[in-house]
């Protein structure tokens, strides 16, 4: 079995062959450096326009990266050759909004109807983050982001609504206008942030008890700073209450093959 530090030497190609194996199943914030990381959705093909309106209604936490073909589940143009049904570490099934399963394949409850999104994720620009001397929690304490659900209201689109699920990360306050600056460059995996400080203004009330991830330090003089998460459409999912949506597992991503760089604008 693959650690972290195994792993973070590894192509994104490898890694998926890696994970397909079961050599490693935990989350993979700061792997395959350079590559963009995405968020999955997998839904039947009487939900996939409604999902991909509520996309497009929704871009900030759901940035659409590719969309496979009806009953297809390799992504042609993020990864070609991967199989979305055994790439990621850990996923989870929900049905009629509750979450029945959380696995390490999808093969058993694949079905010729489905459709898989991959969403844009915020690993992609941690690496930008920390070129630019901006920390990055989570990573420096070996833990999965920590994410919470907002009191903000998403836009709905047929079935789908329900609230914005952010992730948070604690930024020393003289950084976080560069942080600012250096994720507003990645409009595909989020971009710039929803929130600055103040977590109560959003509906958070205690930022040592995430409702996904885990719990960070945050040091004195830091400050939370909140971006829109690809974990957003679990929480749709437990509000419309769709027949059947998969999803990964909170922070163990769908490693792609696409560049961070040519996810950035100038």
């Amino acid at each position: 079995m693959l650690d972290n530090l195994g792993a973070q030497n590894l192509s994104p190609a490898e890694l998926r062959s890696a994970i397909r194996k079961g050599d490693y199943n935990r989350p993979t914030p700061g792997l395959a450096s350079g590559y963009a990381q995405a968020n999955l959705v997998i839904l039947p093909k009487d939900l996939a326009f409604d999902f991909l309106l509520f996309c497009q209604r929704n871009p900030k936490p759901c940035p659409v990266l590719d969309v496979t073909e009806v009953g297809d589940p390799e992504p042609k143009f993020a990864a070609p050759g991967a199989d979305l049904r055994t790439d990621l570490p850990r996923y989870r099934v929900y049905e009629y909004g509750q979450m029945v399963a959380e696995v390490t394949n999808i093969t058993d409850y694949w079905r010729d109807d489905l459709v898989a999104f991959l969403l844009g994720c915020s690993f992609t620009f941690e690496e930008a983050l920390l070129n630019a001397g901006v920390p990055v929690r989570h990573i420096e304490e070996g833990k999965n982001v920590p994410m919470f659900i907002t009191g903000i209201s998403c836009r709905q689109a047929g079935p789908f609504h329900g609230p914005l699920v952010v992730s948070m990360r604690p930024i020393p306050a003289h950084l976080v206008i560069r942080a600012v600056q250096v994720t507003s460059r990645y409009p595909a995996v989020h971009g710039a942030p929803v929130h600055i400080g103040q977590p109560e203004l959003i509906g958070i009330k205690d930022l040592n008890r995430p409702d996904f991830g885990d719990a960070v330090t945050i040091y004195p003089g830091e400050v939370p700073v909140f971006w829109a998460c690809g974990v957003t459409p679990q929480a749709v999912a437990m509000a419309a209450k769709p027949e059947l949506m998969i999803t990964h597992a909170p922070g163990h991503m769908f490693i792609t093959d696409l560049r961070d760089q040519d996810l950035a604008v100038i």
